[in-house]
């Protein structure tokens, strides 16, 4: 009795550690997940434009080393050198992580290079737009790098049997983060008149106010999360040689790989629909900067909702039936899109609730499910071909829906357009064996995924 006492002491003293660990990896989420919605999504884009177009030429042109680029381009131009950078920086950082055990400090430093990067867009002003594009590239692949690495902790702090729940958990910390911070942040910029403040100081104090929240409750998982020593192994390989090699490794596991490219086509179409259906709303449906923000908003709220709905589906029905179910919600929702009559807010509204819905939980249960095909060890590795997936590959939807509209003229048709990329995911995620994949890659098997 003595002996089972202790070790039931010692399993209680294992599961409360362990759920201090996942609170304190929650709170990553909180941290980082305010530069994805106030920044890059609502104040950033436009901001940097305008910065631009007023330092250009009288033909519209700024002149970044001395090449010449339309300043309507800049902004989305940095965007993907900032991608670019994060492709090269990814895989080294995620192979330091494993062959080390030292996460932590390689988070620590992404996380307070792009803090620091964010916090400084508070100097963005007058002709400042080089300024301005440096900063975004070192926070954007910063918080790319950053994910790599905290998404590489999800198999070590939550067992099998938890993790649906867990990454559910933190993305929905992430979007109340978002949420909150996106209220303050609308309450300064529509009343910047009544804080004393003209509009473009309102936007830098919301951009650098962001950076200052990813600095301050980072503190939080640097304190609770901690590191796992491993073996030392080989040499470092550096840039696209690791990159190289992580694929060749992953080659090794097609069941994998397979989830991997359905995971690809899906995601690409969700990142589509975020980055895209402001376009669809204003220009095809003729719907004010106001109702578009509003939906922006009502997203973030309802996909802490969903995320925490669908980890509860998922631990009923397995992770892998629940995302194929959000990705047939997913092309319903596209559906109805199509037929959403021009100046009708409330129905545009209907539209965000619904993608709020499915957004969370479609994401977080593709990150718990992508765990479970990790083999020990490589956990960071391969999260930053995960990341590169989500991050760096988005590129078809956008295509897509670019030359759907080129061909029609109608932003419906591109809208619709988007379907093709949940049918296909869908099909391709049905024909993963996951049970088998996760048992190949060196994994218990959970009862239910």
């Amino acid at each position: 009795m003595g002996s089972d006492t202790v070790r039931a002491g010692r399993a209680g003293d294992e599961a409360a550690d362990r759920r201090r660990e996942q609170r304190g990896w929650y709170f990553y989420d909180w941290a980082c997940s305010v530069y994805s919605t106030s920044v890059l999504t609502v104040f950033l884009g436009p901001y940097l434009t305008a910065v631009a177009e007023s330092a250009a030429d009288a033909d519209g042109f700024v002149h970044p080393l001395g090449i010449p680029v339309r300043a309507g381009s800049f902004f989305a131009y940095c965007v993907s050198a900032s991608v670019i950078v994060a492709i090269v920086l990814m895989p080294v950082a995620g192979a330091a992580a494993d062959r080390t055990g030292r996460k932590k400090p390689l988070l620590a430093a992404a996380a307070y290079v792009g803090a620091g990067a964010t916090t400084g867009l508070f100097f963005l002003d007058g002709h400042r737009y080089l300024l301005g594009g440096l900063l975004l590239v070192v926070a954007n692949a910063s918080v790319a790098v950053s994910m790599v690495l905290y998404n590489s902790y999800l198999p070590q702090i939550a067992p099998p049997g938890e993790r649906d729940a867990v990454s559910s958990r933190g993305w929905a910390f992430g979007y109340a983060a978002g949420s909150l911070v996106l209220v303050a942040n609308l309450v300064l910029f529509t009343a910047h008149d009544s804080f004393g403040v003209s509009e473009s100081t309102a936007v830098r104090i919301c951009l650098a106010s962001a950076g200052l929240w990813w600095g301050v409750f980072t503190l939080v998982p640097l304190k609770r999360l901690r590191d796992r020593r491993t073996a030392p192994a080989a040499a470092p390989v550096h840039g696209w040689r690791q990159l190289a090699a992580t694929v060749r490794d992953m080659r090794g596991k097609p069941l994998t790989l397979s989830f991997l490219l359905a995971y690809l086509v899906y995601n690409d179409g969700i990142q589509t629909v975020i980055s895209q259906a402001s376009v669809y709303g204003s220009l095809e449906l003729g719907l004010s900067q106001s109702t578009l923000i509003t939906a922006v908003l009502m997203v973030q709220v309802l996909a802490v909702a969903g995320a925490l709905g669908m980890g509860r589906l998922a631990h009923r029905y397995g992770a892998k039936r629940t995302i194929l179910g959000s990705l047939a919600a997913w092309a319903v929702i596209l559906a109805a899109g199509y037929f959403l009559p021009a100046g009708a807010p409330m129905w545009f509204f209907v539209l965000a609730a619904g993608i709020g819905l499915v957004l969370g939980g479609s994401q977080a249960l593709s990150r718990s499910l992508f765990s479970h095909l990790v083999p020990p060890g490589k956990e960071a590795e391969y999260f930053s071909a995960y990341e590169m997936s989500d991050r760096g590959m988005s590129w078809l939807g956008p295509l897509l829906f670019g030359i759907t509209y080129q061909l029609t003229g109608s932003y419906r048709d591109a809208i619709i357009s988007l379907v093709a990329f949940f049918a296909i995911g869908f099909v391709l995620l049905a024909r993963v064996p996951v049970r088998r994949a996760i048992g190949d890659a060196g994994n218990p098997v959970p009862d239910r995924i």
